[in-house]
């Protein structure tokens, strides 16, 4: 579930009274994504998403979020374009939480990603990263390797003997990933989260980009790290190198791998694996069991990390070296 706060009709007919978009026909809460309150709303000019930005999510970086949305639609990729009101806000507030009206983006997110899901990717990935350059915003990346340790701490104490060996293990990768982290690769804005559910396709073609609230400045690199461990695994767990090649070939053809880059792959990987592996666990131990949304089991990523920790070196992920 994903609705944390819900909103008053009228308190929504007035909210939306003061954008260009018509009189509001329908609102339906979303269930997909864990960590905002978003809705379809339907107006008799469209359909549009309103999202309202709960806790988790730093309102002071919202403007940031926003506007980097709004120049990578300028440059072309297809992302959700927040909408303005008539006065020029394109942040507000609605039930007591930050708010925006964002585009509606068609497509479907692949619930069994192919090959060719992976090629879209990795050639939307790379589009992405050249449309960010000229961007004049930026934000640190809250949750780099320099946040990975806090993180392990902070799960000290919970659960059984099991999860303290794995915890111990964990220490030890993360001596390693400290010590052996890139600090001059290429780098610049980068999605972060480019997961599935957070790319739509029509028609086998890459139709949309979206959730960009973990949007901060870090090596490309990494980011291709992220989508190697969100894309190229079977639901069994295992390596897919087909998926591998496919995405980073696309990838390449619209922004090359320098050397440096391809050489720390396995390393980022790595590094990929562990970030969203610790804040699985952090919400498993932490979150209560009455909680309104159900958190991710780490396991998956315990078993990505371990694939990432045996690869020889690049040409494991499918690059003619």
């Amino acid at each position: 579930m994903a609705v944390y706060t819900e909103i008053d009709d009228d308190a929504l007919v007035d909210f939306m009274s003061a954008y260009d978009v018509g009189e509001v026909l329908s609102c339906k809460g979303i269930a997909e994504g864990i960590e905002n309150s978003n809705f379809l709303v339907t107006t008799t000019s469209g359909p549009f998403i309103l999202t309202l930005y709960e806790k988790r999510v730093d309102a002071a970086d919202l403007p940031f979020f926003l506007g980097y949305m709004d120049h990578l639609a300028g440059k072309g990729i297809p992302c959700p374009i927040p909408v303005k009101t008539r006065d020029g806000h394109d942040l507000r507030e609605l039930s007591k939480r930050p708010a925006a009206l964002i585009t509606f983006l068609a497509g479907m997110w692949p619930k069994r990603p192919t090959a060719q899901h992976c090629g879209g990717v990795g050639e939307g990935l790379a589009r992405l990263h050249l449309a960010g350059e000229d961007f004049d915003g930026t934000r640190a990346n809250t949750l780099g390797v320099s946040s990975w340790r806090e993180l392990l701490t902070s799960c000290d104490g919970h659960g059984d003997n099991d999860q303290a060996t794995l915890q111990e293990r964990l220490n030890k990768v993360l001596d390693t990933l400290e010590s052996q982290w890139p600090s001059d690769l290429p780098s610049g804005l980068i999605h972060a989260d480019l997961f599935p559910d957070n790319v739509f396709f029509r028609h086998g073609h890459l139709s949309g980009i979206i959730d960009f609230y973990f949007a901060c400045a870090d090596a490309y690199a990494y980011d291709i790290g992220i989508c190697m461990n969100a894309w190229c695994f079977e639901a069994d767990g295992s390596f897919n190198i087909t998926k591998a090649r496919r995405l980073l070939a696309e990838y390449q053809r619209v922004r090359p791998l320098s050397d440096d880059e391809i050489a720390h792959l396995p390393i980022l990987c790595q590094g990929a694996a562990m970030r969203f592996l610790l804040t699985r666990l952090y919400d498993w131990v932490n979150t209560p069991a009455d909680a309104f949304v159900t958190p991710k089991n780490p396991e998956e990523y315990i078993k990505k990390l371990e694939f990432h920790l045996s690869v020889k070196g690049p040409s494991s992920y499918g690059l003619d070296l």
